[in-house]
């Protein structure tokens, strides 16, 4: 999964003009938010990396901060 991940960055950057860092930054920072929560993934049994979090429960001290799914609707 990892490599799949980089390699998608990879693309994203080199298919990608960013008129500064801040563009950069912000570009990965919805990438990553849109991979957690949107994108399933075949070695978790299809399931988004947030909608299989029981990784967290067995670990927690992996984790700085609590892990919550956002890709739900507004209300």
């Amino acid at each position: 999964m990892v490599e799949r991940f980089n390699g998608r960055i990879s693309d994203i950057v080199n298919q990608t003009r960013f008129g500064s860092a801040t563009e950069l930054e912000s570009t990965l920072r919805n990438y990553v938010k849109i991979y957690n929560h949107n994108i399933p993934q075949r070695a978790s049994k299809h399931q988004t990396p947030i909608q299989a979090k029981d990784w967290q429960a067995k670990r927690p001290e992996l984790f700085t901060k609590r892990v919550y799914n956002q890709a739900g609707l507004d209300n």
